[in-house]
């Protein structure tokens, strides 16, 4: 298999792709080579056409074969890139496009290790009854930098419903309280058959391409600044990991038409009108379907903390963190007992007050 690692110009050493700049960046002498753009363009793939040429399942692909041109080490992994497993120098595939799915476009990363650290640093501050150590989550030394495939569908929808309009109207009831005759207003529904059609154009929804991170996780990443993606090129990728999308793009877009749907449904409510609706059937087009394979940049930490490990996951452009934290039960128990006192101090006050 074909591989680049890009020599630095200085040392020889192999340079990697610094973040938040347009640069290969030697880790060593600080050699800096800065990225001529290539003039290229992200494209879209029509879906049909796509589809409809033979193509191996991706779990049926051999791993990529990496030797590493700096101590000769060979090492195999599904991944894109990665790094020599002996001398950590950057290793990244080429990529056969009859083999697989080649990406269009990647975001690189913006934040770098500092940048990482303060967004850690952030997280770990806020989160309320945390124990003491977490803090050290902020010094991100075992983190790792890592693109995640995923892909993105437009297409035009043509939505055909049916359902119900519902119109409020109220009507004065009689009722007797307390011996007394009251009267108040009812509000009632009015229900209406509705049908008709909507339109709407969705661009670039996005699905995760792979199942080897948590997807709640990446949920809370959104949102991402995909208009600042890049056609794709290897040079970003030297010095980050970059997983291999194990979700084939059929299944990327019904998980996509899944996303489109509470979308769909809000128009169709919309169309209907009055004061509520229901919506029964709804039968939808999605024409000029489009795809495309993208690169979106994540930090990978991991704390431990009382013998469990925990995941921390973070947008490598926006610095957004989400992932899982522990619990401090002595800190909740010193919240517990300082509630209590504060209970028991009122009570107290208020009781010598009352006499």
């Amino acid at each position: 298999m074909s591989q680049s690692q890009y020599p630095c110009a200085g040392c020889g050493a192999n340079v990697e792709f610094a973040p938040g700049t347009n640069v290969l960046k030697c880790p060593y002498c600080g050699h800096e080579t800065v990225l001529q753009s290539t003039g290229a363009r992200v494209r879209e793939h029509d879906y049909l056409n796509f589809t409809s040429l033979p193509r191996k399942p991706v779990a049926m692909l051999a791993k990529n074969v990496f030797v590493c041109r700096n101590c000769g080490a060979q090492t195999e992994s599904d991944a894109i890139s990665d790094r020599c497993r002996f001398c950590s120098a950057p290793v990244v595939a080429q990529l056969n496009p009859q083999d697989l799915v080649v990406p269009e476009a990647v975001l690189p990363f913006v934040l770098d290790r500092r940048r990482l650290r303060e967004a850690l640093g952030k997280w770990a501050s806020s989160r309320w009854f945390a124990p003491s150590g977490l803090k050290k989550v902020s010094e991100a030394e075992s983190a790792k930098s890592m693109y995640l495939p995923h892909w993105t569908y437009d297409s035009r929808t043509v939505s055909d419903y049916v359902g119900q309009r519902g119109e409020h109207y109220y009507v004065t009831e009689t009722y007797t309280e307390n011996g007394e005759t009251k009267t108040r207003q009812v509000q009632k529904t009015r229900w209406y058959y509705a049908s008709g059609t909507v339109a709407r154009d969705f661009d670039d929804v996005l699905v995760t391409g792979t199942t080897k991170v948590s997807q709640k996780h990446l949920d809370s990443l959104d949102p991402w600044p995909l208009p600042d993606a890049q056609p794709y090129r290897p040079e970003y990728l030297a010095g980050h990991e970059t997983l291999r999308y194990d979700v084939e793009p059929e299944s990327g877009l019904d998980a996509a038409k899944q996303k489109m749907a509470p979308v769909i449904e809000g128009d169709c409510r919309d169309d209907i009108g009055g004061d509520v609706q229901r919506v029964d059937r709804i039968h939808t087009q999605y024409n000029d379907v489009t795809f495309k394979l993208m690169l979106l940049p994540v930090w990978i930490a991991y704390y431990l903390y009382a013998g469990k490990t925990y995941n921390i996951q973070v947008n490598g452009v926006t610095g957004e963190v989400a992932g899982e934290r522990p619990y401090s039960a002595m800190k909740i128990a010193l919240a517990v007992l300082a509630a209590i006192a504060v209970i028991v101090t009122i009570i107290g006050l208020y009781a010598v007050n009352k006499h």
